[in-house]
């Protein structure tokens, strides 16, 4: 009997680990595909502005609606369309986009996949006080709470 030789050249371990993955929502706000943006890259970012292109791509890309994400970011929906696509938002908005698309993006870590993570942001959370985490969205409080549920899943606590 042959003795199977096993190519340990393949990688079999978790891609959040070893590299991004391109569907992870930190790349639509840049416009392009660029290696994991650092905070000042971040901080940049903010400071310059957010196209509204690059705003309805991640909405697009996490699957929200206008009027979820005008919410988030305490935009009117009727304000946020009129905005030409390459119309900068103000950097309070730009903030709390990238906020929103960090938050996505640990989500998806966490639990495996943006479908899986979009559902469970629309569910009643018990953790959360039986609130909707995509509601919670509207304060930085409520960012910060979601991701602490979000800490506790990944660590196997039990939320």
């Amino acid at each position: 009997m042959k003795k199977q030789v096993q190519d340990i050249s393949l990688l079999e371990e978790p891609l959040a680990v070893y590299g991004a993955d391109p569907a992870i929502p930190m790349f639509g706000i840049f416009g392009k595909q660029t290696a994991s943006p650092t905070t000042f890259d971040l901080l940049q970012l903010a400071r310059k502005g957010i196209s509204k292109k690059s705003i309805t791509q991640l909405a697009k890309q996490i699957t929200l609606t206008l009027e979820e994400i005008s919410a988030v970011l305490h935009i009117s929906e009727r304000t946020l369309q009129r905005y030409a696509p390459t119309t900068l938002v103000k950097t309070e908005h730009a903030d709390r986009v990238i906020e929103l698309a960090r938050l996505y993006e640990r989500g998806i870590i966490v639990l495996g996949s943006a479908e899986a993570f979009n559902i469970w942001m629309r569910q009643p959370n018990r953790a959360l006080n039986d609130e909707i985490p995509l509601q919670l969205l509207d304060t930085s409080i409520g960012f910060e709470l979601v991701l602490q549920v979000l800490g506790r899943l990944d660590y196997g606590v039990f939320s």
